[in-house]
């Protein structure tokens, strides 16, 4: 990772933006704009949150009383109201809000006026079967237009959405929905993956055996594909068909939790990220609209599953407040063929690409001869997300588009709600670097004790005061949350490593505590340890993480066997299987190491860092508080 992140800033490649979209862009002087919203924060969210419609104006901007914040304090909103309702309003039924296409090539497409009607029969459905303001609503579905309708629905009742990513199964669901203590799941019969058919609602049917809280299962036919019954299962049809479409938006205060999303934390338990409808509609509204320069007559497509925050952030909420056209598709980049996305690309018009550097090198692999074979003039902007982009990636994925696109390369989390660091249209882009914050933001580099360090010396990523789509709290564990901004006292701790040049662009090195990144999805280790300790043949297993050129990180597993179990590629597929069946296949060891022994602190605690540093072959550093 050092010899990557070293590469990384030594790069002299600046790229001019292109000319003919600053004439056009939203934001054109960013120093200007980021100076005058720093010298006063306040003024500069609320003239933007003022850009949307409040059923009740705020009486205070923020309320900070340290750690917590209430953003828009006093104001009464809903998201779905400026997602959907208001363009209603304003005109744009009939514009399509979204065009979908299943991996077998079946499209939708759903104006804003359709979606509205079916959001509004499946929030009536919802509040027929019991469902209230407040009430935890779990989405285990696939890529599909149920997924966003889903979402929306919650939203608009009051109820609290918890989307979990289709690729878990049954472990990792079961302990999801008991963490949200759902009411409702809503799963389908299936989704398609390279071929083939993934039976979800088994998935969920083993997942909901003891899970009291869970009182109806809705089902959606997607593959139709066969599934047993029982009870509590309810079809989607069912209840949709015979529902009204016609639904007020439920008044929310600002601080109303809005969804609940599980992200991974170096404890065994995924952390809920809690956040709410005001602060957090102002904060993705503005992102989206000024970093992707949105137009009207755009075509969006963030390549994220809603399973996760940029899905939530910027495939649904942000490209819908703005009343853009978004474009999602089911499957994955290069199947049937490795032209798959570039065949998308040409067919729907799409104008704004943001996508994965895991994706974006995926398909460098297969070489230029696949995108030629394409029509792409219709990108103008282009996006990466997730995890810092290689130059090499950087370079071929504007190359191959037209050679003189702009790539927004953001950083943000989870945690976070909206990008924090970016580019703009009008930046001078260097390859790999995330650019400088978003206005309104602080953003510095810092040393344990809370010093800025100096230029090119790796610290720890902070954000120094609060933004308003930051998480309120993390789900039934307060404490949890504060440590965000004690851990170091009174500023936003991200978790993250970072450098920022003489020109104060900043450069993502990666995770300060355990946590890995793969594929662009933030994994703890704790989850996968306690998976393969389930395994009767093991007693203890560390996690750790290896640089990968495809997938930015792997996982590599040591375990310590019980006596009686032998070592070997048998035992290896068998646990690998066991953490496939327990928590899915994103969550798969790459490399599996048996040990007879794992390197522990005097206090039981298992030092991964010198499992790392040997396993990379790196200083391996203080060891003083060994046990042996």
């Amino acid at each position: 990772m050092s010899d990557t992140l070293e590469s990384m800033s030594q790069i002299d490649d600046k790229y001019e933006p292109n000319t003919e979209l600053i004439e056009k862009a939203h934001v054109k002087n960013y120093e200007k704009i980021y100076k005058a919203s720093i010298e006063d924060p306040m003024k500069f969210w609320e003239n933007i949150a003022k850009e949307l419609e409040w059923f009740k104006p705020w009486e205070k901007i923020i309320d900070w009383n340290f750690p917590w914040a209430t953003w828009f304090k006093g104001g009464k909103t809903n998201i779905v109201f400026n997602a959907l309702d208001r363009h209603i309003k304003n005109g744009k039924k009939d514009k399509v809000a979204l065009y979908w296409e299943a991996e077998d090539l079946t499209p939708k497409k759903l104006t804003y006026g359709e979606l509205y009607n079916q959001v509004n029969k499946f929030g009536n459905a919802l509040r027929n079967l019991g469902v209230k303001k407040g009430d935890r609503i779990t989405i285990y579905l696939p890529r599909s237009p149920e997924q966003v309708i889903a979402m929306l629905g919650c939203a608009k009742i009051g109820a609290v959405h918890s989307v979990v990513y289709s690729g878990f199964s049954a472990g990792a669901l079961k302990e999801r929905l008991e963490a949200a203590q759902s009411k409702v799941v809503i799963t389908s019969d299936g989704s398609h993956h390279r071929g083939k058919v993934i039976k979800l609602k088994n998935i969920v049917d083993d997942a909901r055996q003891s899970v009291e809280s869970v009182k109806y299962c809705i089902v959606t036919r997607h593959c139709g594909n066969e599934t047993k019954t029982i009870p509590g299962d309810i079809e989607w049809t069912q209840i949709v068909n015979n529902a009204s479409n016609k639904l007020e938006c439920e008044e929310m205060n600002s601080d109303d939790m809005l969804f609940i999303l599980y992200t991974s934390g170096t404890t065994g338990k995924p952390k809920g990220v809690v956040h709410a409808h005001g602060g957090y509609q102002v904060g993705v509204y503005i992102t989206a609209k000024w970093i992707f320069d949105l137009k009207d007559n755009d075509i969006f497509w963030c390549t994220a599953d809603p399973g996760w925050i940029t899905g939530h952030s910027y495939l649904v909420y942000g490209p819908l407040i703005n009343g853009a056209s978004i474009f999602f598709y089911e499957g994955a980049p290069d199947f049937p063929e490795p032209d798959r996305w570039w065949s998308n690309v040409e067919r729907y018009g799409v104008s704004i690409l943001y996508a994965t550097p895991t994706a974006i090198r995926a398909l460098m692999k297969y070489g230029d001869k696949w995108p030629k074979k394409h029509n792409l003039s219709s990108l103008r902007l282009l996006g990466s997300v997730g995890e810092p982009i290689n130059p090499e990636a950087w370079t071929w994925f504007r190359k191959v588009t037209n050679g003189k696109l702009t790539i927004m390369d953001t950083w943000w989390q989870t945690e976070t709600g909206m990008i924090l660091i970016t580019p703009f249209p009008s930046t001078i882009c260097k390859p790999g670097s995330a650019s400088r914050p978003f206005p309104g933001v602080e953003a510095s580099i810092i040393d344990k004790d809370g010093n800025e360090v100096p230029a090119n010396t790796a610290g720890n990523l902070i954000i120094k005061k609060p933004w308003p789509s930051m998480m309120i709290s993390i789900y039934n564990d307060p404490t949890r949350y504060e440590m965000y901004w004690k851990t170091i006292p009174g500023v936003f701790y991200t978790g993250d490593t970072a450098k920022k040049d003489k020109d104060g662009y900043f450069w993502i090195v990666g995770r300060a505590d355990d946590v890995l990144k793969v594929s662009g999805y933030r994994i703890g280790p704790a989850e996968i340890e306690s998976s393969l300790v389930s395994h009767p043949a093991i007693v203890e297993a560390a996690v750790i993480g290896k640089t990968d050129q495809l997938r930015g990180e792997i996982m590599k597993a040591f375990v310590i066997l019980k006596q009686g179990y032998n070592g070997g590629v048998e035992m290896i597929n068998d646990l690998k299987k066991h953490v496939r069946s327990n928590m899915g296949p994103i969550c798969v060891p790459s490399e599996i190491e048996f040990l007879t022994s794992l390197p522990k602190t005097r206090s039981g605690k298992i030092m991964r860092r010198l499992l790392r540093a040997k396993e990379l072959g790196l200083p391996i550093g203080d060891t003083s508080t060994l046990e042996d």
